[in-house]
């Protein structure tokens, strides 16, 4: 029979805090591992399998080490790929009216390099989520007309 393992509540907070740290820098590494395989993709099909690798991390990090901000960040991250998905399905449907540009994943890849230097940094994330989700919006019908109109800047 094993012994039993006690902790004090000391030790039970370092253990919390060593784990949250561990996965903190994986999850760092993945997105930027993530914006890398994005931006030096050139199909649109494969920059939106890899980036859908960013909602995968953030998911698994959230399962071991929950965060209130990681859980917006999958939220977010999941929401825009859903978003580029649908817009792709259509175009190859042969619905033209809204593209996917270049311009979109350079956004996207400079959110997600700025998402992950915020984790890293302990800093707010609010604003990479908003441009990642912004991107999502601008794929669909309402969020390009607002682009065209102007009210919409990438």
């Amino acid at each position: 029979m094993l012994p039993l393992l006690i902790l004090t509540p000391v030790q039970k907070e370092v253990m919390v805090m060593q784990r949250e740290e561990f996965f903190k820098k994986e999850l760092v590494a993945e997105l930027r591992r993530v914006e890398r395989y994005v931006r030096e993709e050139s199909d649109i099909e494969k920059k939106i399998y890899f980036f859908s690798a960013a909602y995968g991390i953030t998911g698994r990090s959230m399962r071991y080490a929950f965060s209130k901000d990681i859980l917006l960040a999958d939220f977010v991250l999941q929401t825009t790929y859903n978003l580029l998905l649908d817009r792709l399905n259509r175009i190859r449907s042969g619905e033209g009216t809204v593209e996917i540009t270049e311009k979109h994943f350079d956004i996207l890849c400079n959110s997600l390099k700025e998402l992950a230097r915020r984790i890293e940094d302990g800093k707010s994330i609010e604003e990479p989520l908003k441009d990642i989700l912004t991107v999502g919006f601008s794929v669909t019908g309402p969020g390009n007309y607002l682009r065209i109109k102007g009210e919409l800047r990438l």
